[in-house]
């Protein structure tokens, strides 16, 4: 093996301070049971309990939303924020290409059309400036709504991404989406525990979705949320992901189609557990990052990701760029995995995926050099202990 591959294993090895290791694995502890059990004794295991309303609230209290809406994932969230908000079949949605498919899948749920727009290296988030000259150039203002000149369609939304838990600069696209008359809703997905401004991911636009999934920086098993300022958006959103179904004693009574969507007792009560060590999780990964950056800093032809400018960052994936005149970033991935240190790559650009093909699309340089330059390193918070 070249040497240079032998030093990017060995500075992460040196990391992680254990032979094998998955991407990115939950973290559990005697009270995650506790509650676990407290929950399944109360008999109240279903979208009915005390622990979905005490989910909500820590939800509440961390991100500064007045409104919570606990769900059963969060594409779920993604999709139900999308509907409220009012995207349209026929309309078009603006949207990274490098995030996770759920994104765009939760568009298409509502018959919208995903329009994927570059992205930037220093947050690896949508590019605003890029943005903007973007929408002067391809749309035009009618009667309050932005069209495209080409396909002739409402651009009606935009969603941020906040990738690998670090925040874009989403003042700035909050700010645009103002200019084109575009509602905003954040991806959040990732970046529970990330702050831009001392204000936290999810909260600039109309609503922001988080995840909880197993794989998450805190998890519910499988889970998501939606938190917002608006309450009118919140009491819609609860509505529709409760089925939609009326109050009442006894009768079932539906008053539009709705969703299956609410957050089970159970989930929450793992989540609650789980919130208690967030903030511990949130300093092993920094610390984490810390250690990668330190083994990594003397090996030519790699960097480490650092957090973006004004941000606080979870670090839920920490993130290697890597120089392709140096590395073949396909080896590293293979000697990784053969070793049973889990890397993988970004994942592949939505709009190279078979369903999404011929959506449009802006130029998308910057987010093709990512995709064929990172990597992402075990981040697991107890690799730092």
């Amino acid at each position: 093996m070249n040497s240079n591959y032998e030093d990017v294993i060995n500075a992460i090895k040196e990391t992680i301070n254990i032979r094998e290791a998955s991407l990115h694995e939950p973290n559990f502890s005697e009270t995650d049971y506790n509650y676990l059990k407290d929950c399944i004794d109360s008999n109240f295991v279903s979208t009915v309990g005390n622990y979905v309303d005490r989910f909500s609230k820590l939800i509440s209290q961390y991100t500064n939303s007045k409104y919570v809406i606990p769900v059963v994932n969060g594409t779920a969230a993604l999709h139900l924020s999308l509907l409220v908000a009012g995207v349209k079949k026929g309309q078009e949605v603006i949207l990274p290409p490098l995030t996770f498919v759920a994104t765009a899948n939760a568009i298409c749920y509502n018959g919208a059309t995903p329009h994927f727009v570059d992205v930037e290296k220093n947050t690896l988030g949508i590019d605003p400036e890029f943005l903007r000259d973007y929408l002067t150039e391809i749309s035009t203002k009618k009667s309050g709504k932005l069209f495209n000149k080409k396909t002739g369609k409402i651009i009606s939304a935009i969603v941020p991404v906040h990738i690998f838990g670090h925040p874009c600069r989403i003042e700035h696209l909050t700010d645009i989406a103002k200019e084109f008359n575009l509602v905003l809703i954040e991806d959040a997905a990732e970046s529970l525990g990330s702050f831009y401004n001392d204000k936290h991911t999810g909260t600039f636009g109309l609503a922001g979705t988080i995840s909880f999934n197993g794989n998450k920086i805190i998890t519910t098993g499988g889970g998501g949320a939606i938190i917002t300022n608006d309450k009118k958006f919140a009491d819609q959103a609860m509505h529709l992901s409760t089925t939609a179904k009326i109050d009442h004693d006894w009768e079932y009574l539906h008053d539009r189609i709705g969703y299956n969507y609410r957050m089970p007792n159970l989930n929450a009560a793992l989540g609650c557990s789980q919130f208690e060590h967030l903030d511990s999780f949130i300093i092993k990964k920094r610390k984490l990052f810390l250690k990668y950056e330190k083994n990594f800093s003397n090996i030519k032809g790699v960097q480490i990701f650092k957090e973006p400018k004004n941000a606080r960052s979870n670090y839920w994936l920490n993130t290697l760029f890597i120089n392709k005149e140096i590395f073949d970033k396909e080896k590293i991935l293979k000697l990784t995995n053969l070793k049973k240190i889990k890397t993988r790559p970004s994942w592949k650009l939505l709009n190279k995926l078979e369903p999404f093909k011929n959506c449009p699309s802006s130029v998308l340089k910057v987010s093709q050099e990512l995709e064929e330059t990172i990597i992402n390193l075990p981040s697991s918070p107890f690799l730092v202990d």
